[in-house]
């Protein structure tokens, strides 16, 4: 997806928005993969008599995977390259796509849900990193943000094939799961075709590979950049992020990632279709409106991230905040009436997806980045993604198990991410610090870090 490029950055910079958009690839796989699954997931529970705690686990199995994939993946990516990780990452994609697809057995079913989410994990974390070391400063932001973009448009591609898909026979779930195999395999040819992060090429002493990649995006000063690059691995920099020194960043890291999935958002990506139904739509009814879903996640996604660096990081959570209690309290109040809500229910869920996809979908990634210093970046940044992909993975299981528990379940499940979301809003306003226009030493020096 190139929308979030400005035409100019294409033109100057054109092989470093190309090989940064095929390493942009995985996020839209990782976006199909999170959200394909919920067109499936009810024909699943049934194939295999699942109950409620079984067919939470079944769908969580995928988001178990992702937590040990971002946890897992930074060593390899250190020692091998991020190229042999991205490549690994695709053919991951594809085997989980077609065993999915072809199991027929639900423990095969499980283990290849969970391999496809160590792709995602891994993929969350060298995919932006492959694409912050190799775009030239000028363009950092825009193509770092591609990988978002691309995370949900793969959510818009999935809710689309699904919605497609449905009702053309007995083995359609079998089809939408083997979706992915397409992408994943374009992904894996491509991805053979770009070169390996500059940064990692300097780090292991081979400096005039490094420059002719670095030569080729239109990085300028190369020279000054390389022997910079030396000095920082001669450093050795081993700081240690738990060492009470880093306390503030820890804190705002976790809490904003526990109240990204605390809203509830993967409970609905992953079970729109039967959030719908329990509305009172038909099944035909409930995909065309997870299509919906997705379209609005996907637009107001990139409306976010035309204005982050103008109205700030706050701000925008501040709005998304309030606006996600409001919705989620009236999406609660219709499930708790007669006939379950009806048309209300996709009126207030769009609005839901609108306000997460403006404030935390856009803001979680780039202020964990820039709250941590460059000494315990990528151990921050582990964190921030191993509390969010947790707490995924709680939600997501715990779901089905609350709504099929009672009849009132869907108005618990609501309410309940509505409160979390009142107390983020105080959180953020009360506690969370504004990031925008800042460097990251003022930064730094703002939180007590020395």
């Amino acid at each position: 997806m190139t929308t979030a490029i400005p035409r100019t950055a294409v033109k100057d910079y054109g092989y470093a928005v190309r090989v940064s958009l095929i390493a942009a690839l995985g996020g839209f796989l990782f976006g199909i993969e999170v959200a394909v699954i919920s067109g499936a997931e009810k024909t699943i529970q049934q194939l295999w008599s699942l109950n409620s705690f079984w067919q939470g686990f079944t769908v969580a199995s995928s988001l178990i995977g992702t937590v040990f994939g971002s946890l897992l993946t930074g060593g390899p990516a250190q020692q091998y390259g991020r190229k042999k990780v991205l490549i690994v990452i695709a053919l991951m994609y594809l085997l989980s796509a077609i065993g999915c697809a072809l199991s027929s057995a639900w423990l095969l079913f499980v283990l290849f849900r969970f391999i496809g989410g160590l792709a995602v994990g891994a993929s969350s974390v060298v995919g932006p990193m492959y694409i912050s070391e190799i775009a030239p400063a000028k363009i950092r932001g825009a193509l770092a943000g591609s990988f978002q973009v691309n995370i949900v448009a793969g959510i818009l591609v999935a809710y689309l094939a699904n919605f497609l898909l449905a009702g053309t026979g007995d083995d359609a779930w079998r089809y939408m799961l083997g979706v992915m195999a397409i992408p994943a395999a374009v992904f894996a040819l491509l991805v053979r075709t770009i070169p390996e992060s500059p940064r990692w090429l300097v780090l292991n002493g081979q400096d005039e590979a490094a420059e002719k990649i670095f030569a080729r995006t239109g990085e300028t000063g190369i020279a000054a950049l390389i022997r910079e690059e030396h000095a920082l691995a001669k450093q050795g920099i081993k700081e240690r992020l738990f060492s009470g020194k880093y306390n503030k960043p820890i804190f705002y890291a976790m809490l904003l990632a526990m109240f990204n999935q605390l809203s509830g958002i993967n409970a609905i990506i992953y079970y729109a279709p039967r959030i719908f139904e329990m509305a009172g739509f038909n099944q035909a009814s409930a995909f065309q409106q997870s299509v919906y879903i997705g379209a609005a996640n996907f637009l107001f996604t990139l409306l976010a991230m035309s204005v982050i660096d103008r109205f700030g990081r706050k701000k925008l959570l501040l709005i998304g905040a309030a606006g996600m209690f409001v919705f989620l309290a009236l999406t609660a109040i219709a499930f708790n009436s007669p006939g379950g809500g009806g048309s209300s229910v996709i009126i207030y869920l769009i609005g839901f997806i609108a306000c997460f996809a403006f404030s935390q979908g856009a803001v979680i990634w780039v202020f964990i980045s820039e709250i941590f210093p460059n000494a315990v970046r990528s151990q921050g940044g582990s964190l921030g993604s191993f509390t969010h992909w947790i707490m995924a993975a709680i939600i997501s299981w715990t779901f089905p198990i609350i709504v099929e528990g009672s009849p009132n379940g869907g108005f618990y499940s609501f309410i309940f991410y509505s409160v979390m979301m009142l107390a983020s809003f105080l959180f953020i306003w009360r506690v969370m610090p504004e990031t925008k226009g800042k460097s990251l030493e003022q930064i730094q020096q703002e939180l007590g870090i020395k």
